[in-house]
């Protein structure tokens, strides 16, 4: 259907004659003094609502398109300006490293990959949480993925944005970085097919084609929704004008402008391809989605095992194990979790309606992932040890024990020590259920995982390569000022993506969450 002539019926049934207008809060029914919100039901003989405040339908959407409709809060309005700075700090020192060189960089003969790589990985592992939380446990039929698979499919998209910033600088001559691609040319320059390196390419454009189509299908009925409320604000002429935000007051109005739902109107139409609500298409959404997520799941496993390969298949000590597929696989998806949670709980506490959607049993169970993930990358750090001393390779156990533990001879014991203490100990206290029901202490955990994560790579990287087997080749890597700040940049970059999604986009999917609605059942009122 067009933006011009929207199906009226449905239109009137999501309208909302007043753009963002949120439904009045409802305060929830609380246990054990106000600390649960009545979703943390222990007895497997009932089941825990995934909505609550007995929101009905029109209500949901009413939520949900006012995210995207309403004009943000003032806070949104400090975090993009923040972050959109950040953003432009980081283009401007990708820009400093084309024009003078990747000598601005803590690079050395010895220490070849360091910060770029570190970053590549580290946002690759972020974007998994996406994928799984929206193929795999799709196919699992896990409800409760309702409330985060939106966002979660978002950072997927934003991170891998991120991450393909950093092979793409680090070949140094960028204006060449199409020679990856087996194009034929005139200097016979022929990529490697047995190289890792290679297969990265093609997993990484894989996976963001994947993610980028699973992210955009799913999203068609809820744009086509705000589209319809647009048009049908039009219809009425109730809707607003455009108002540029101001610093102080409500906005300066703009009356020679066009009104934001005529923008929106087309914008909107144009993205819905045509969606009208019929069960026809609903039928093919719903077949072609559950592909997509057939598809999306082996991701999963192959895309971060890949990755892996640029350092298993070589020869160095501390990167030539066979562990390192499954190890790199479980610490993506722990380092995804944790991302999602750093970023979802502020949004529960700061956006109206959102903890309605978003509840205590959702973050319950994600606690439990990272629990659970977290296990399997301790595990992991403690068989790298075991293979170093089972093997009898001397190199190996040296670079383990001299190189990482031991602060009296090892210089990076303290990046070591940090991954440890983030990764290992931190997770531990989800084993207890007051500190995975208490959003404070998970996004504090998330926190500290999320710098885990990082110093996981950066061990891995860093001091497997600073110590050759000549004493007279080991070198020290210290980052400049160019290394960190085109990494906070490449934050910058993906918070300010995200940002708008929360703007110009829907949060949630309205017809996944409806679906888990007790209305939905029709047998909840027999």
């Amino acid at each position: 259907m067009s933006s011009i002539h929207p199906d009226e019926s449905m239109a009137r049934r999501v309208a909302g004659f007043e753009p963002g207008a949120q439904p009045p809060p409802r305060r929830n029914k609380t246990v054990g003094g106000g600390k649960d919100d009545g979703t943390l039901i222990e007895d497997p003989g009932k089941r825990a609502p995934l909505v609550l405040g007995d929101r009905s339908f029109s209500e949901i959407t009413d939520i949900v398109c006012g995210y995207a409709e309403a004009p943000m809060p003032r806070p949104w309005l400090v975090a993009f300006t923040i972050f959109s700075s950040v953003a432009a700090l980081g283009t401007g020192m990708i820009l400093y490293l084309l024009i003078t060189g990747v000598g601005v960089w803590g690079l050395n003969n010895q220490v070849g990959w360091a910060w770029d790589i570190t970053n590549f990985v580290f946002w690759i592992g972020i974007g998994h949480a996406g994928t799984l939380i929206s193929a795999v446990l799709c196919l699992l039929k896990q409800n409760w993925r309702t409330a985060v698979n939106r966002s979660a499919e978002a950072m997927t998209i934003f991170a891998v944005v991120c991450a393909g910033i950093f092979p793409g600088i680090h070949v140094g001559r960028v204006w060449f970085a199409w020679y990856l691609a087996p194009v034929p040319n005139s200097n016979g320059v022929w990529p490697n097919f047995r190289s890792p390196l290679l297969w990265d390419v093609f997993a990484v454009s894989t996976y963001a084609t994947v993610s980028v189509l699973f992210w955009y299908m799913g999203m068609i009925p809820d744009i086509a929704t705000l589209r319809d409320r647009a048009k049908l604000r039009l219809h009425h002429n109730v809707s607003r004008p455009f108002a540029l935000p101001m610093p102080i007051g409500n906005g300066l109005i703009l009356p020679f402008a066009p009104r934001p739902d005529m923008i929106r109107a087309y914008i909107y139409g144009f993205m819905s391809l045509g969606w009208r609500f019929s069960s026809r298409h609903w039928h093919r959404y719903e077949k072609a989605y559950l592909m997509l997520a057939g598809i999306a799941t082996p991701l999963v496993l192959s895309v971060h095992s890949i990755v892996s390969f640029d350092f298993a298949t070589s020869i160095l000590p501390g990167w030539h194990t066979t562990i390192f597929p499954p190890y790199f696989v479980a610490g993506a998806v722990f380092g995804g979790f944790a991302m999602v949670l750093l970023l979802m709980i502020p949004l529960r506490a700061c956006l109206p309606n959102f903890s309605d959607i978003l509840t205590l049993r959702h973050l319950e169970n994600m606690s439990k992932i990272l629990l659970l993930t977290g296990t399997m990358v301790g595990f992991a750090y403690s068989m790298e040890f075991f293979i170093a001393w089972y093997s009898g390779n001397v190199y190996e156990l040296e670079l383990f024990v001299n190189t990482r533990v031991r602060p009296d001879r090892a210089p990076y014991w303290w990046a070591y020590w940090t991954m440890i203490s983030c990764n290992v100990i931190s997770p531990q206290l989800f084993w207890f259920r007051r500190c995975r029901q208490n959003p404070m202490i998970i996004w504090m955990v998330a926190l500290a995982v999320t710098v885990g994560m990082w110093f996981e790579r950066f061990v891995i990287i860093v001091t497997s390569l600073h110590r050759a087997f000549l004493p007279g080749e080991w070198h020290m890597f210290f980052p400049t000022w160019v290394d960190i700040l085109t990494f906070v940049g490449s934050c910058g970059i993906f918070m300010t993506l995200f940002l708008l999604f929360l703007k110009f986009l829907p949060v949630f999917a309205l017809a996944e969450v409806k679906v888990v609605m007790p209305q939905s059942s029709p047998h909840e009122h027999h």
